[in-house]
């Protein structure tokens, strides 16, 4: 018996404080750090990005968004039968117990349901999406919760105008469900480690001291290079897994990093801007959280439809990218 996997439901949390370009643009004033909302956006296309407060994990986000999606799809809980979550900011320091473990049991799931992290930074959500599929196609499980959660905030060196004023904290979640139709078309994923420099956290940790920095690196021209050149060819790998074009693609949903590298990616797939979903002037990028978010976004204000062929992609850290083709 064949197998498929479909998403059944979407779901998303933003922090309640939204920081603008120019609150933030004051704040580093104050440090003698100069920007503005013109440079902010000019580069970016953000506008504005929500911060977590303190006591406020990556878990407490991303059952918010879980209970949203599991509500969408009419499931309660303990329908779940595995977990996989995408963060670049687990709540433990050193990555366990997982932050998957951490929703399983705030979620009050007591099946015993699989439960794992992923941790391929702003591609995590696609990577987890794609492993949830196979399991499900398997057939050893039959209803996954696939999140993406992060409170990058707290990565980010305040003192560098280039990286700081990019990054935002949040968190998506899609219920992923056993079906007899076809949901999740194509699947793609790659890394490749020896670009791993440009986009990094590059400390470690040494009998409790960290060598080198706790905060967020990234070397924007490499990145952007890269980024524009990698989309366009891992959608079309789906696209040809998938036996189809681009002309069918309904909606172009990728990570939510930089408009211009979005845009870049649909001139490329000679698809016109009216068809790419953009939430990143409102949230800035929020890494592993920013596809589902964006999904989420679009099917709560009707314009991704049942039926529709949806491609999302991601690129991030490690380096690591990947789409994968859904229809709706």
């Amino acid at each position: 018996m064949t197998f498929y996997s479909k998403i059944i439901g979407t779901g998303s949390y933003l922090p309640p404080r939204k920081v603008t370009n120019q609150e933030l643009a004051e704040q580093l004033a104050a440090k003698g750090i100069e920007t503005s909302d013109e440079w902010i956006v000019s580069r970016s296309g953000i506008s504005a990005r929500h911060y977590a407060e303190p006591n406020v994990m990556s878990s407490d986000m991303a059952v918010e968004a879980a209970k949203r999606a599991l509500e969408a799809a009419g499931l309660q809980a303990n329908d779940i039968d595995l977990i996989i979550l995408a963060t670049s900011t687990p709540d433990f320091f050193g990555g366990f117990p997982s932050t998957a473990c951490v929703v399983q049991n705030k979620l009050g799931i007591t099946n015993g349901a699989a439960a794992v992290d992923v941790q391929a930074v702003c591609s995590g959500f696609i990577y987890a999406m794609a492993m949830a599929d196979s399991m499900i196609k398997s057939g050893s499980h039959k209803k996954a919760l696939i999140i993406g959660a992060e409170v990058f905030s707290r990565i980010l060196n305040f003192e560098d105008r280039t990286t700081c004023v990019l990054f935002g904290d949040g968190a998506g979640a899609i219920v992923m469900a056993q079906s007899d139709e076809p949901g999740v078309l194509a699947t793609k994923l790659h890394a490749d480690g020896s670009h791993g420099h440009i986009l990094c956290v590059p400390g470690s940790v040494n009998a409790g001291v960290i060598a080198g920095s706790a905060f967020l690196y990234m070397d924007g021209q490499a990145v952007f290079k890269l980024a524009v050149n990698v989309l366009e060819k891992v959608a079309n790998e789906a696209l040809e897994i998938a036996g189809m074009d681009a002309s069918q693609i309904d909606w172009l949903i990728p990570h939510q990093a930089n408009i211009r590298i979005m845009q870049s990616t649909a001139k490329k797939l000679k698809l016109p801007l009216e068809k790419v979903v953009v939430t990143v002037d409102q949230h800035g990028n929020t890494s592993a959280a920013s596809i589902p978010l964006a999904l989420d976004a679009a099917v709560r204000d009707g314009r991704v439809k049942k039926g529709q062929i949806v491609m999302l992609e991601g690129v991030g850290g490690g380096f690591t990218w990947g789409a994968a083709l859904v229809k709706m």
